[in-house]
């Protein structure tokens, strides 16, 4: 149950509203939006005490949630979910671009993409420390060697960092050095992960599971919100189906969707959605025509020596050309990048 009231009510009016609930036995946790301060209520919230919360003073009205993904809804929050990471906005007019290659490698080749990217005209540079691949034998990642790597990179060229954590047992270490904290589509409902990240005080990126539908992917979010971190990204990544050639079925349909039914802001990964350098693109007009908030792209200084996703990796000339691409469509749907 939601509780509304004016954003015109005070601190005190609100606390005395808030002692009521408890009163009642009820859980409170406050959201606050442009327009209007709302109380998320947790416990027996039946017909009686529906009508008493009612007659509360300063409470303008009481509402069931649409969905079961409460706090991720727009029946929580009207406004779009805006917040900063260093000086780059996520979710507002601008669409953020987060590039870089797939894995850290090695030093040299890092330091070279992320000055490529940069050039370009990414706002965050990717990378992944920590690699989980189908493959024992396949290249894991340098782990914490990697994290320095890209802190290097960070100041270097001033660019915030996002990369993935793996599990439970790695949040604090990547949080040491992580502007963002990536959640991949393997572990998209690792609900104990998704729990401790819900508690640490950085944005999280939350991939869709390859095999999720909608719905799924905004409860995994739910959980972060419901631990108290309210800076969370949704990233549409492809999902898997019948289709072969591609690597994964690109959902581009998802963006607006997912726009609708939340306020977080939604990215589109065209990279790990098609798995073919020449569909990142034209995908990645397509999500940004189709409202999304910003990329997720693999770009590397040499995709044929990668030691993982080369196939899907652009080059640093080829990623610039597709920005300038990205600009003029942008543009048409009133957005810049």
């Amino acid at each position: 149950m939601l509780v509304v009231m004016n954003s015109r009510t005070t601190d005190c009016e609100i606390n005395e509203v808030e002692k009521q609930l408890k009163d009642f036995g009820l859980g409170v946790q406050r959201s606050h939006g442009k327009n209007r301060f709302i109380l998320r209520i947790s416990g027996d919230c039946g017909l009686e005490t529906t009508t008493v919360v009612k007659t509360i003073p300063y409470v303008e009205k009481v509402i069931f949630p649409s969905y079961p993904f409460e706090m991720v809804s727009r029946d929580y929050q009207e406004e779009k979910t805006v917040f900063k990471v260093g000086e780059v906005e996520i979710g507002a007019e601008k669409a953020v671009i987060m590039a870089g290659p797939c894995a850290v490698e090695g030093r040299e080749s890092y330091l070279r993409a992320a000055e490529a990217v940069k050039e370009a005209g990414a706002h965050i540079l990717r990378g992944g420390a920590y690699k989980p691949r189908s493959s024992p034998y396949a290249f894991q990642g340098l782990e914490e060697e990697g994290l320095k790597i890209m802190a290097e990179a960070r100041s270097m060229t001033g660019l915030p960092i996002i990369t993935e954590v793996l599990d439970q047992y790695s949040v604090e270490i990547v949080a040491d050095y992580a502007d963002i904290l990536q959640v991949g589509t393997r572990n998209m409902q690792n609900f104990k992960l998704l729990r401790e990240l819900g508690q640490v005080g950085k944005p999280v990126l939350i991939k869709r599971g390859m095999s999720a539908t909608i719905e799924e992917w905004l409860m995994a979010a739910e959980y972060l919100l419901s631990e108290g971190n309210d800076k969370v990204i949704l990233c549409e990544r492809g999902i898997r189906t019948f289709e072969t050639y591609t690597r994964n079925t690109l959902d581009i349909s998802a963006v607006p969707i997912a726009k609708e039914l939340s306020h977080l802001p939604v990215f589109v990964d065209p990279s790990h959605g098609t798995g073919l350098w020449k569909c990142v693109h034209p995908m990645s007009m397509a999500a940004i025509a189709a409202g999304a908030d910003g990329l997720l792209v693999e770009v590397h200084p040499s995709p044929k020596e990668a030691l993982c996703d080369g196939p899907q990796s652009l080059l640093p000339d080829k990623f610039a050309l597709m920005l300038n691409s990205l600009k003029k469509v942008a543009e048409i749907i009133g957005r810049t990048l």
